[in-house]
């Protein structure tokens, strides 16, 4: 799958494992990605693809605008939404 901006990830390796992630920019190896919470926009994360997994949900560029915007697409995911267990 193409890792593009918006695209909600789950991370499988490292302190942040299981936990679910948006992609902000990603190249052909690594992307950078935060939670609004842990790792807010001013304080993103640099991860390598292989570490992440991908869902089938791709958030709206308006969700992406503010920490606050991101953590509250993010909360089906970490509530175990219908989401949570998808992407691998």
């Amino acid at each position: 799958m193409e890792f593009a901006r918006g695209l909600v990830v789950r991370s499988t390796a490292g302190r942040d494992r299981s936990g679910f992630l948006v992609v902000l920019q990603a190249d052909a190896r690594c992307a950078v990605v935060c939670d609004g919470r842990r790792r807010s926009l001013e304080h993103p994360k640099k991860k390598n693809l292989k570490h992440l997994a991908a869902t089938d949900t791709l958030l709206p560029e308006s969700s992406l605008a503010t920490n606050r915007g991101i953590r509250r697409a993010l909360a089906a995911f970490r509530s175990g939404g219908p989401f949570s267990r998808r992407g691998g």
